[in-house]
């Protein structure tokens, strides 16, 4: 009798535990776009739900189908019986009707419609499942190390976990990416089939200078919000995750943006290792290490301090190793400072076996036309110079070795 009471209170006590909603975990961080800098950061490497912020890949992935030719704007998408049926929020998509890959963008972007989701997770992965492989896959060649995706919508999964640098990661790349399509983001409201959704994202209206980018919500998760600001020509990337209520998550938002567009410019703090890029940009000029004008370096950082996934606090002096030889590359030269970042940032993360000692070093040469960024990299010999080229000519990106004295 008492072992059968006993086994019924253990059963009882389990069945509390997992109907339990699980405790959201607070984590937060502000960076500077155009510098890198973490401005502000909390538990930012601790994995949590991200809800809705999946849809921020999802739409990545949906905008990089439309760039490639697999997926039209005006292209009309099946509704399977599974995309019909899934939980709120939603369009209440009809099975075997269809939605333009248009309607959906706009519908993830205000509504967060899961239904929507999933057709476009199907139209270009085949299954959900497959689809979120592939979120993941391309989510970690953007440096969101510590993502892993389950499915489309962000509906509760324990598997479906990020952080609040991954998200900004993930920010950053969408506006870097798709800067034709980033301005999705900013729409406040939307009409499908006579009915109008507002953008849950209420920072558009009540924050000066927010253009994007997506609020998120379940139960284990909290009130989550990713928020793209930009005044005075300076963007800044907001992260919340675990927020108690929506309004106080916006509260806290503000406070923390707040904070962090007083310290631009002003404290020397860690870096966001910047995102890798897919490919080079069409922006770039090739340029092939002529002889320099009088000039000066604009940023040295020492490839120790970037790798993907974590944060390192430069040293107090700003400065950083020596590069242990006096050859480099150049991998293209821009009219702006951060193209020319992100070029030399994707080209180190793209020779990781002739990186070990190798230095970011943007170069900034004053014309007549005005001014010229270089991107290159430093602190390598010869043969490892030559050896980056091929590698990174393979690969369709710009690259030329550079000789000692042309730096």
């Amino acid at each position: 009798m008492k072992l059968g009471l006993k086994l019924i209170t253990t059963m009882l006590l389990t069945l509390f535990v997992l109907m339990a909603p699980a405790q959201a975990k607070y984590a937060s961080l502000v960076l500077d776009v155009d510098t890198g800098e973490i401005l502000y950061s909390r538990n930012a490497d601790t994995r949590n739900y991200p809800a809705s912020l999946t849809k921020m890949m999802t739409l990545y992935m949906a905008f990089e189908a439309l760039e490639k030719g697999k997926l039209k704007m005006k292209q009309k998408l099946p509704v399977s019986r599974r995309a019909a049926g899934m939980a709120p929020s939603k369009l209440g998509l009809k099975y075997r009707s269809t939605i333009t890959t248009e309607d959906i963008i706009f519908a993830l972007v205000t509504k967060s419609a899961n239904d929507a989701a999933v057709v476009m997770a199907e139209a270009i992965g085949g299954k959900e499942t497959t689809f979120a492989r592939m979120m993941t896959k391309r989510a970690h060649a953007l440096g969101m190390k510590r993502t892993t995706f389950r499915n489309a919508s962000g509906l509760p999964n324990r598997g479906q976990l990020s952080t609040a640098r991954d998200m900004a990661t993930l920010a950053i790349a969408l506006k870097r990416d798709f800067p034709q399509y980033y301005h999705l983001f900013s729409t406040k409201s939307y009409t499908y089939k006579k009915r109008s959704y507002r953008n849950h994202n209420k920072l558009l209206a009540s924050y000066q200078g927010t253009d994007g980018v997506k609020t998120g919500y379940t139960r284990a998760s909290g009130f989550n919000l990713v928020a793209s600001v930009v005044r005075n020509n300076r963007r800044l990337i907001g992260v919340v995750f675990g927020g108690k209520t929506g309004r106080s998550r916006d509260r806290h938002m503000k406070e923390i943006l707040d904070k962090s567009f007083k310290r631009v410019g002003v404290t020397q703090v860690a870096k966001l290792p910047a995102v890798p890029k897919r490919n080079p940009r069409r922006e770039s000029v090739f340029v092939k290490a002529p002889p320099l004008p009088k000039s000066r370096p604009i940023l040295t950082a020492s490839n120790d301090l970037q790798v993907p996934g974590q944060i390192a606090a430069l040293q107090a002096d700003g400065s950083v190793s020596q590069p242990i030889s006096d050859w480099g590359i150049q991998v293209g030269a821009f009219k702006k400072y951060e193209p020319a970042k992100m070029a030399a940032d994707q080209a180190l993360a793209q020779i990781t076996s002739h990186s070990t000692g190798t230095q970011i070093h943007i170069q900034q040469v004053d014309k007549a036309d005005g001014s010229l960024y270089r991107a290159r990299l430093k602190g390598l010999n010869e043969v490892t110079a030559r050896n980056a080229c091929r590698e990174l000519k393979e690969q369709r990106m710009s690259c030329v070795a550079v000789p000692p004295g042309l730096f």
